[in-house]
Order: C-alpha cells, then structure tokens, then sequence
C-alpha cells in the first residue's frame, strides 16, 4: 500500500512540474513566438502582454505611422509579458531587429522598442540612418529617464506616449524635448519651529502668571474678609 502511494504522489508531482513548466514556457516570449514584421508594414505596435489598452494602440499607430509617411523613419513598439530563461531584454530586442530586418537596407530607417512588463526593463535599437538621430545618450535617456517613472508605477500606456512623443520629435528632425520634468511635491511644513515653539510657550507662561497674580490675592482678601453673602 505505502509503494502504491509513493507511485501516485510521485505522479501527481510530476505533473505538476510538468504543467509549471509548460506554463512558464508559454508564457516567456521569444522571437518565434512573435509575428514577423517586415519593413513598410503598417504595424507599429504588438502588444503580446495585453496591458495597453485599444486607445493608446490606435493613438500610437496613428502617430507612429504618420512619423513614417512624413520622414520615412519607421519606429515599432513591442510589449511582452516576460522573456525566455536565455534571454535577456536587449538581445531579445536584438533578435527582433534583425529578424525583421535581415540586411543593412531594410535596417537603416528602422526604430524597435521592447517592453518586458514582468522587469519593466526596455531597449531600443536603431538602424544607421535612424542612429544619426536618435543618438545613443537620447536612447538611454528615453530608456532610463522617459520611461522609467511610468513603469515604476506600471502606467505601461503612459509610458509608452511619452516615449513615443520624443522619439516622433527627435526622429522627425526637432529639437530633443527631454525627459518630462519630475516635479517635486513642496509640502510647507505644519509643525511649529523651535522658536516659534518657545514664543508660544513664553505667551502661555505670561498669561498664566497674569491670571494668577490677579487671582490670588482676591482669592486671600475673600478667604479672611469672608465672601459676599456670609
């Protein structure tokens, strides 16, 4: 009987790994696992983790393709929901951009953005002609500054229109508008200074002083001259 159940938990346990495994599995993103998109394709945005919401997708299409149209620099966001244990968010990124764009020519006006939700880590990477404006400081400052204060608090939309909206700007030949400002929150101060605290204190004392100076000795003269009425 003990060899019987010692068989069937040994099942159960192996099943249960078996479908963990299988779960993690399809849940990681590789290249494979993601449409082909070929350079002059009107797809700007692929969202395989489901966090972007239909609003923000057709906003940034619409933007995104229309950058495209004007200037010929194509720029693509792709949102995954984890990477694969061998990978890592750059050369995932890597593995896209040259598995959409296999030869040199089809590179050089091509932007690709990767979102890994489960790290909120992102890379971009840049074809040459592309590269000459979107500079390697720009890049990293939309990764580590543009982005990153939306994605600590997981405004996955957000972040992705504020980094859309520079990436359109310096790629459509402006001026680099900067990460947004952070501005911080001035709170004035509701607690009393130190001296504030003592000129409080000294009024307290000198009221208290006045009233018993005042009361005092009619309370004495009352208590041996007897009070009204006695």
């Amino acid at each position: 009987m003990k060899k019987i159940n010692a068989i069937i938990s040994t099942f159960f346990l192996s099943l249960v790994l078996l479908l963990n495994v299988n779960v993690n599995n399809a849940a990681a993103t590789g290249v494979y696992d993601l449409p082909i998109v070929n350079a002059g394709e009107n797809v700007w945005v692929i969202d395989n983790a489901e966090v972007i919401s239909k609003a923000t997708e057709s906003q940034l299409s619409d933007e995104l393709g229309l950058l495209a149209q004007k200037t010929g620099n194509e720029t693509r966001m792709v949102v995954i929901n984890r990477l694969d244990y061998d990978q890592t968010i750059d050369s995932l990124t890597d593995d896209i951009f040259t598995s959409w764009y296999p030869t040199p020519e089809e590179q050089n006006n091509q932007t690709l953005l990767v979102l890994d939700t489960l790290t909120n880590r992102t890379a971009i990477r840049s074809g040459e002609e592309s590269s000459t404006f979107l500079t390697p400081d720009i890049s990293e400052s939309l990764l580590k500054e543009t982005a990153v204060i939306p994605l600590k608090n997981l405004q996955y939309n957000q972040a992705l229109i504020d980094v859309s909206n520079r990436m359109i700007a310096v790629l459509s030949g402006k001026e680099d508008p900067g990460p947004p400002e952070v501005k911080e929150l001035a709170i004035d101060g509701t607690f009393a200074t130190a001296e504030e605290t003592n000129d409080r204190s000294a009024t307290i004392w000198m009221i208290v002083l006045v009233a018993l100076a005042t009361l005092i000795p009619m309370i004495t003269y009352f208590w041996y001259v007897g009070f009204p009425g006695n």
